[in-house]
């Protein structure tokens, strides 16, 4: 039976519901979960509205995103309480460290001659590895900022970031090696 005859059999009200279903259906737009930063739909974690196609054959093959069920969007909002958790975590660690490093006085023995002028330099490597032997803190020695390296005995307070916008200042005494 072809279509005008099962709608002239079932009357004309039942085809157009049939499809006006079919229409809303297909208008819908699925929903994802985004499993990385896309620069035109969002950030990481984020709900969005994709055509399905686009959700098909672009972002579910390359790992972007992930169809939007109730159990992969509560799990994807644990996941976001869990990162927001450990960020928080991070920077009151990161502040603690700061806090610490701020009352640490480091002292680093150098071979100098007699007018204080050292033989070498104290580098930004140099503080770092002093910092991890004093403190057990590991910092990165791009993160100490020393406008030209140590060259001479004498105190001085060297700005270390101990994360991004965490900074502490380190009294740092140099002083000359015994032989």
């Amino acid at each position: 039976m072809s279509q005008k005859a099962a709608a002239a059999a079932t009357g004309p009200g039942v085809a157009t519901a049939a499809t006006a279903t079919a229409t809303a259906t297909a208008d819908a737009m699925p929903t994802a979960i985004l499993l990385a930063d896309v620069e035109s739909l969002g950030e990481r974690g984020a709900v969005v509205d994709v055509s399905a196609g686009y959700l098909r054959n672009y972002l579910v093959p390359r790992k972007l995103a992930e169809p939007a069920t109730a159990g992969s969007i509560q799990a994807a909002q644990r996941r976001q309480e869990a990162e927001e958790r450990a960020q928080r975590d991070a920077e009151e660690r990161a502040q603690e460290n700061a806090t610490l490093l701020g009352r640490t006085v480091l002292t680093i023995p150098q071979q100098a001659g007699e007018d204080g002028r050292l033989f070498g330099s104290v580098t930004p490597q140099d503080i770092a590895e002093a910092i991890r032997d004093a403190r057990g803190i590991k910092i990165d020695r791009r993160r100490v900022h020393l406008e030209e390296p140590i060259r001479h005995t004498g105190t001085y307070m060297v700005v270390v970031e101990v994360t991004e916008g965490v900074m502490a200042t380190i009294k740092t005494m140099v002083v000359a090696a015994g032989s």
